[in-house]
């Protein structure tokens, strides 16, 4: 007798759910404030440190700012010193002028002056720079150092300023018609020679010793 096979049975496939549930982390007001806390310090840890490079690189910047001051103003000092052998020379010549009618003829002439008589190297020998200076200015430099070494340089530059201006005044004086007049040639000699010892000459012992002064406070000064 043949056995008959059971029939297959058929099995629905389970239904798949459609959606997970969410699940939400429920957070208290404590988690809220450190998260807000931890916000804040990184602001102020950032605003702190960008405060303290900033004010870092300034501090570099003026340190810059001050040497270029010094290495100036000692290049001003030997060129003080080289005008000052020099203006001495012309004084020299003019003095050798006045005391030779040939040499006043010499320097006077058909209405024609000739300089090189008594300054054979131009009026101003030497030109004194104040570049650094200028640009420290400009930086706000007398804001980042004492107010003594602020007034110091303010005057060093100021004589520098006056005793260059010995070229324009001379120049005045040797543009003039009447320093062509060969019968006013000792006024002429007389006008120059009070300009060299006015505005250079005279001014240049105590210049220098300015100069000395305001570098070592410049040197030795904290920023």
């Amino acid at each position: 007798m043949a056995t008959t096979k059971p029939a297959a049975q058929t099995v629905a496939p389970k239904e798949l759910p459609h959606h997970k549930e969410k699940l939400y982390t429920v957070r208290d007001w404590k988690e809220y404030l450190g998260e807000s806390l931890l916000i804040m310090f990184s602001v102020v840890l950032a605003l702190v440190l960008t405060e303290y490079f900033n004010h870092q690189h300034e501090k570099e910047n003026t340190k810059k700012l001050v040497a270029n001051i010094v290495t100036e103003l000692e290049h001003n000092r030997k060129a003080i010193n080289e005008m000052q052998h020099y203006n001495l020379q012309v004084l020299k010549k003019i003095d050798s002028v006045l005391a030779d009618k040939n040499l006043q003829h010499a320097f006077v002439s058909n209405e024609e002056l000739n300089l090189k008589v008594i300054a054979p190297d131009g009026l101003l020998y030497r030109y004194l720079d104040n570049e650094a200076w200028t640009i420290a200015k400009a930086n706000n430099i007398t804001s980042k150092v004492p107010y003594e070494a602020i007034a110091g340089l303010t005057k060093v530059y100021e004589d520098q300023e006056k005793m260059m201006k010995v070229e324009a005044e001379v120049a005045k004086v040797i543009f003039d018609r009447n320093s062509r007049d060969e019968k006013q040639v000792r006024l002429t000699l007389f006008l120059i020679r009070d300009m060299y010892y006015g505005w250079a000459v005279d001014r240049a012992g105590g210049l220098v010793r300015q100069i000395d002064t305001v570098i070592k406070k410049m040197n030795t000064m904290q920023l």
